[in-house]
């Protein structure tokens, strides 16, 4: 009862856009809106999904630290995989409406051009780590690997030479993301993050 109080009086206070917003207008840990019934506009507050796991237990403060650097590692390269996700979308949707391959490929390297230019001081930032974290979270957002996402935009050839690059560094641009194995802890912070939990 007390909740439903809480949440009424929570309506009645803030007005619709009172909540902060980030770039893209949106709000981390609710929204406000209005809908129609009957005739009458009612304001209602839809909050995003609350995860609750057990509080962390660390044996030391090393352990500590390792999982403070997850959470720091996740919040820098989950946009970046995000953005991917609607890179390869945009494109492939755009790639459909081309005619001919020939418009296709060179349409590719305007993309792979703009890619190049807009992420590769991004990209010098990451650290290894950061860069391996990435390659499993664009699986996770993609559903399927660097190299096959590679393999379908530019061939066999190219997703070769990219996984023998990567592979010279000790990455794999087939890593998957296991979200139930040994990403569990990952995929916890992702979905707190997500929540704007941490």
């Amino acid at each position: 009862m007390r909740f439903l109080v809480f949440i009424l009086t929570l309506c009645c206070c803030l007005p619709v856009g009172a909540q902060q917003h980030d770039a893209d207008g949106y709000s981390p840990t609710m929204k406000l809106s209005k809908t129609l019934v009957d005739g009458d506009s009612i304001q209602y507050v839809e909050l995003n999904t609350l995860y609750i796991y057990p509080e962390p237990i660390f044996k030391n403060n090393r352990q500590r630290k390792a999982y403070d650097k997850m959470v720091r590692d996740v919040k820098k390269t989950l946009p970046i995989a995000k953005e991917v996700r609607g890179i390869i979308i945009e494109t492939y949707d755009y790639l459909q409406t081309l005619p001919t391959q020939k418009a296709r490929d060179e349409h590719l390297k305007l993309v792979e051009q703009d890619i190049k230019k807009a992420y590769t001081p991004r990209m010098k930032k990451l650290t290894f780590q950061q860069g391996k974290l990435l390659i499993k979270l664009i699986h996770r957002e993609c559903n399927s690997s660097s190299y096959k996402l590679i393999q379908a935009f530019y061939g066999p050839l190219t997703a070769g030479l990219y996984q023998a690059f990567a592979w010279t560094y000790g990455a794999s641009l087939t890593k998957k993301y296991d979200a139930e194995g040994a990403d569990r802890l990952t995929e916890k912070i992702i979905q707190q993050v997500e929540a704007g939990q941490l």
